[in-house]
């Protein structure tokens, strides 16, 4: 019977089985600060796997191979791989693995593949001698990462490492929670903003590119239908610097090319790393209803082409800012807190007037709850259009996709492919003035620009598709930061008209 029961059992994906050993080792280290051990080793041994592979080809010295010095950097270089020193390579750490000096050595490994390859500088965690991990536990995770991709091509070692990689950066998302979001975008947000907005030529930009999820889910998309991955050049930014080095490792275990993601912590706002680009696709997820963006030094910024955003919410700031890197065709395609759809803070109400009448709001798609896991702020997809189709330049495309999703856990939701292929391919139809399109109630429509001017300028979903107002409209959370969000505009304004009054009143003693 016992044995009957076995074969009934569905073998677990390799990923879930390299989590459950990797938590299992943890112990007692927070899970913001494995993930960086964890993740350091996939990427250490995705590195050393791809170098290997090419130095074994140098050294057997066949071919176009003949002569050549399996030592030289530039031999890898010019294959777009690293150069991994001898006391770096996963062979020669195996081999210590089980010395009490094992910690030492992952970190003097760390530090010699920075010092050969300028790209990865300050990129790679040096955190594996620290007190609180024991090379008991060190010695077990290189034993584990040592099974992943055991086959010797490297194209399958590096799509087994990257997905990998991929999985457990969701996986600690989801331990840390609230923290977790901060670097990590849901994947199933990730695929549906990429599935609509088709991006498979061009300039893609993401200024708040956490973990650079939205990247690599590009670089897929291309893949998966046939296109021509150097046709795709990415450009980023991300101010937090423990982010932005996992971001650098996600892309380069992808063979995405890094150079153009750029780190300062000043952030997007403040130092631009990118002032002259004009992308072709926008792919964000920027912090919702961010109240602390500067924005009482930029309020003269030319970025603001259709109103000054609130210095107490940078929602309409975002909006702006991708709009002032498209090309003249270009798309964007992003999330924001929901309430940026209704909200008249501070002149948001007149932004996105003139957002709507200048014919750059292609869609919105209101998403389920639970989907985030930093806030439980409802949240929505806007899809921008510099060139829309004719045809719908005086429509908006509405989608209610609030009961789609499945729930992960008690806390957390998912959107299916089903789910992601829905929402996806009514965009498209609608999108290219397919007759096929339809309006379905509860769920889309198009509708003219005029009845949106008539519920002055709302972009709710729900009050186009058919769904009741008080049950789409009205979130306590989001009420109270756009109330906290005015108070706090008041209160710099009252700030700054008494010291203009004192400052009158000093100059009229004087005289």
């Amino acid at each position: 019977m016992a044995k009957a029961k076995a074969n009934n059992t569905k073998e677990e994906p390799i990923e879930t089985q390299l989590w459950k050993a990797a938590d299992k080792l943890r112990k007692n280290i927070d899970a913001a600060e494995y993930k960086h051990i964890v993740l350091g080793l996939i990427f250490l041994k995705y590195i050393s796997d791809a170098f290997e592979e090419h130095y074994h080809k140098l050294k057997s010295g066949k071919g176009d191979f003949a002569g050549a010095d399996p030592e030289d950097k530039d031999e890898y270089k010019a294959e777009n791989i690293f150069f991994v020193p001898e006391i770096a390579r996963w062979s020669y750490l195996q081999s210590k693995a089980k010395l009490p000096t094992i910690g030492k050595e992952v970190d003097n490994a760390m530090d010699a593949i920075e010092k050969n390859n300028s790209s990865l500088k300050d990129v790679l965690p040096k955190v594996f001698a620290r007190g609180n991990l024991d090379p008991t536990t060190l010695g077990g995770l290189i034993d584990l990462v040592s099974n992943i991709a055991l086959g010797d091509a490297k194209a399958r070692s590096a799509d087994v490492l990257g997905h990998v990689f991929e999985y457990f950066l969701g996986e600690f998302a989801l331990a840390e929670g609230k923290k977790g979001g901060q670097f990590y975008t849901p994947r199933s947000v990730v695929e549906l903003l990429v599935e609509m907005l088709e991006p498979y030529k061009g300039r893609v930009f993401d200024p708040c590119c956490g973990s650079g999820g939205m990247f690599v889910q590009s670089e897929k998309f291309v893949l998966q239908h046939q296109g021509k991955i150097n046709d795709l050049s990415i450009y980023g930014q991300e101010s937090n610097q423990t982010t932005w080095r996992l971001a650098k490792m996600n892309l380069a275990i992808r063979e995405i090319d890094s150079s153009q993601v750029k780190w300062n912590n000043e952030g997007s706002f403040l130092n631009d790393s990118h002032k002259d680009l004009k992308a072709d696709f926008v792919i964000a997820n920027p912090p919702f209803n961010d109240s602390d963006w500067s924005g009482d030094l930029l309020r003269g910024d030319g970025r603001w082409k259709f109103g000054i955003p609130p210095t107490g919410n940078a929602n309409y700031a975002w909006i702006q800012h991708f709009l002032y890197h498209l090309s003249p065709n270009g798309r964007a395609g992003f999330v924001l807190a929901k309430g940026a759809l209704t909200s008249k803070t501070s002149g948001e109400g007149d932004i996105r007037k003139a957002l709507i009448e200048a014919r750059l709001v292609d869609c919105i798609v209101n998403l389920p709850a639970k989907l985030f896991l930093n806030t439980q702020i409802p949240a929505c997809l806007w899809f921008l259009n510099r060139s829309k189709n004719p045809a719908r330049r005086d429509e908006i495309l509405f989608i209610d996709a609030r009961n789609e999703g499945y729930l992960i856990n008690r806390r957390t939701k998912e959107l299916s492919e089903e789910d992601i292929k829905k929402v996806a391919n009514t965009y498209h139809l609608w999108k290219n003035s397919n007759n096929q399109y339809q309006d379905i109630k509860g769920f889309c429509s198009s509708t003219s620009i005029e009845r949106v001017k008539e519920l002055d300028y709302v972009l709710t979903p729900g009050r186009y598709v058919g769904l009741p107002d008080e049950e789409d409209d009205f979130d306590f959370k989001e009420r109270f930061t756009s109330l906290k969000a005015e108070l706090e505009e008041q209160l710099k304004e009252e700030e700054r008209l008494n010291a203009l009054i004192l400052e009158n009143l000093k100059k009229v003693k004087l005289d």
